[in-house]
């Protein structure tokens, strides 16, 4: 017979992706990052959600795995606008911008930029 399931912790996963991370083991961090992301989710704790994506992007971007950090970034933003995190959002697109650079991906540049410009000016607007 197996042995029940042990409950898995976001935030010890969460500890363990930024671990990884400053000790440069990106790939390891990155999947961490995604889990915890997703536990986060689920208990809609959406800010750490939000980071934990971001981490992952940070982790495939150390990695020149542009491709997957451009989406991990996307994600983020995403979730950030949705949740109001405006300015973290940003940072978020402004990332995933340079992704979509290093891929030359110019119509998503474009795309990103719009985006970010937009934001910029409703945070701006807030004041």
């Amino acid at each position: 017979m197996s042995q029940p399931k042990e409950k898995e912790d976001p935030v010890k996963i969460h500890k363990e992706a930024n671990t990884l991370f400053e000790t440069g083991k990106y790939k390891e961090a990155m999947e961490k990052a995604v889990r915890a992301s997703e536990l986060y989710l689920k208990a809609n704790n959406f800010f750490d959600s939000t980071s934990m994506l971001y981490r992952a992007g940070e982790c495939a971007f150390a990695s020149k795995d542009y491709e997957k950090a451009a989406e991990y970034f996307a994600k983020s933003a995403e979730l950030s606008f949705q949740k109001g995190f405006d300015r973290y959002g940003v940072s978020a697109l402004e990332y995933a911008r340079d992704c979509y650079k290093a891929l030359k991906k110019e119509d998503k540049v474009k795309e990103a930029e719009k985006k970010i410009k937009e934001m910029k000016a409703k945070l701006e607007a807030s004041f």
